[in-house]
């Protein structure tokens, strides 16, 4: 008699449709490891709001086809339960189907269109591996009732995942996560999911056109192209567009980095495909110290986001990476210079100086939990970003992070100021003239064991500190409680008072959504009354940070 553990391994075995997962669990089974077994059945991989993410392999709590076809089928169930079926008047809804260059996302996206197709519903696939903002926008220009983009972002070789958006193009947000999740538990057996073995689309690249005209239209016309770049897209799928949309903008042919250039899943030359990790943009640095360019761009894999490096020669690689709220203050100061209208909106996480901008040119601001899923959602947003290096700058044409588009925007600002005789440093510091310097910085800890991240949040909630970096705590804020302006989650706000150069200060706990990470995120602001003071604003601003990461860290115990 089998015991329940092997009864469900075989089970699984019996209907899993691909043949690399069903050799691993038999290898598994044939070996009697039991430990393995018991983590691969240990529960499922959960639907949320950023749809599903992890590790690749067999058994429901790996990302494989058994778990995408399900995914699809209760996608598929929301959606007829939302009326998107046919009917008489109108044509049965569509959903578009994206995916990047990793292991096994082409299968997932060809079992996604076929369920949503045996479901009744019509489905289209992009032409080829392409960045997710394109599939975001196609979703809007061709009036779908969802999307699907097969990618893990910036996740380890080993990660896949699936991200869901409405028709509107955003990311689901609450209560239409549980509503789908809620239909994906009620998926019976897998041979009882219609998958039609053919009747879908798929598109063809006039919708890649379409995405480059709109992602150019954020230029102006008559602006600077005069800028040379080396760009990296990470052995993602960014490089080909980002290419193509500055040749058709005017730009000189960005520089890329051959050793990434090409799509890779084992992303070889990484140790994680992320351009904010230690050690991803070397070789980078290395091309641009050959090749002299004015600026350095990276696309993390699946190009929705955008970092940028600046010269500074006195470093040791020449290069330095500006974090993303410095990317995020300078394009929002670049749009208000233009004459943009409508709110700015960031992150609880993210610096403050967005909302001085905002004040300054007479905007709309708002705050949102972290992700776009919220930030896109702003009433009447004009322009969102994140500190993560996502950057919303054209959400009339994608309501998501937007690397390429962002790329664009940032390289008019640098090749204006080029022509002027300034760079990008330049107008960070005025801007520190201008509304105080806001310096950032993030405590990021990487775990195996996930309860180490749920033992630091309940240290800090029983023994919250009084004092950080010689200021005092004013206020502390759980999260997970929620407020008016923002739904629960599981995180922590300290507010610090100034005292001496410092104006004030702020930190901010919580759990990564998407990685085994707990991440702390530390703001400083220290005023500045003219350029000359700049330097010893820096002194303070980096001396308390690092006394905030130091102090924050052993306040949580890790």
């Amino acid at each position: 008699m089998l015991d329940d553990l092997t009864a469900q391994a075989q089970a699984w075995l019996a209907e899993d449709p691909d043949p690399d997962t069903r050799a691993e669990l038999d290898g598994l089974l044939q070996a009697d490891d039991r430990e393995e077994l018991t983590r691969r059945f240990a529960g499922t991989l959960r639907f949320g709001t950023a749809g599903l993410r992890g590790e690749l392999g067999a058994g429901p709590t790996r990302m494989n086809r058994v778990v995408v076809i399900r995914a699809a089928a209760g996608l598929a169930r929301y959606l007829l339960l939302q009326g998107h079926g046919a009917a008489e008047d109108r044509e049965p809804g569509l959903v578009v189907v994206g995916y990047d260059a990793r292991h096994k996302s082409w299968d997932f996206a060809l079992d996604t269109a076929a369920v949503v197709v045996g479901a009744g519903l019509r489905a289209a696939l992009l032409p080829r591996p392409l960045p997710t903002p394109v599939l975001a926008f196609a979703i809007r220009h061709l009036g779908a009732v969802a999307g699907v983009t097969v990618t893990a972002s910036h996740n380890p070789p080993r990660d896949n995942g699936y991200k869901v958006y409405l028709g509107d193009g955003s990311q689901i947000v609450p209560p239409a996560d549980a509503r789908i999740a809620e239909q994906i538990e009620a998926v019976g057996a897998l041979e009882s999911v219609p998958r039609a073995e053919e009747g879908w689309q798929t598109l063809g690249e006039d919708v890649v056109d379409a995405y480059l005209e709109a992602a150019g239209a954020v230029l102006s016309p008559d602006s600077s192209r005069d800028l040379r770049v080396v760009h990296t897209s990470l052995h993602g799928v960014g490089g080909q567009t980002l290419v193509a949309a500055f040749e058709r903008a005017g730009f000189p042919t960005p520089l890329a980095v051959a050793e990434q250039a090409d799509p890779d899943p084992d992303f070889p030359t990484v140790a994680f495909p992320n351009p904010e990790e230690d050690g991803a943009m070397d070789l980078a640095f290395a091309a641009a110290r050959a090749a002299h360019p004015d600026l350095v761009l990276a696309n993390d894999p699946d190009a929705d986001r955008c970092a940028v490096a600046v010269p500074e020669p006195d470093s040791e690689a020449g290069w330095r990476m500006l974090r993303g709220d410095e990317v995020g203050a300078l394009l929002a100061s670049h749009l208000v210079s233009h004459g943009a209208q409508g709110t700015l909106a960031t992150t609880i996480v993210s610096s403050s100086l967005l909302s001085r901008i905002a004040e300054r040119a007479g905007l709309e601001y708002e705050e949102t939990l972290t992700g776009f899923k919220w930030l896109s959602r702003v009433k009447n947003l004009r322009y969102g970003y994140e500190e993560a290096l996502g950057y919303c700058v054209d959400p009339a044409s994608v309501r998501d992070k937007d690397g390429i588009s962002a790329a664009l925007l940032i390289a008019e600002l640098a090749a204006g100021l080029r022509q002027s005789g300034r760079s990008l440093t330049d107008e960070l510091d005025r801007l520190a003239v201008e509304h105080g310097l806001h310096a950032t910085d993030q405590l990021s800890v990487r775990v195996r064991d996930l309860s180490l991240i749920a033992d630091a949040m309940t240290r800090l909630r029983t023994s919250p500190p009084t004092r950080l970096a010689g200021l005092t705590v004013t206020s502390t804020e759980d999260l997970s409680k929620g407020s008016a302006p923002l739904p629960p989650t599981d995180g922590l706000r300290y507010r610090l008072a100034g005292t001496g150069e410092v104006g004030e200060a702020r930190v901010i706990v919580r759990p990564s959504g998407t990685e085994p990470k707990l991440k702390c995120y530390l703001e400083v602001v220290v005023p500045v009354s003219s350029p000359d003071g700049l330097p010893r604003a820096r002194e303070v601003a980096t001396e308390s940070l690092e006394r905030l990461r130091t102090e924050i860290a052993q306040a949580a115990g890790i």
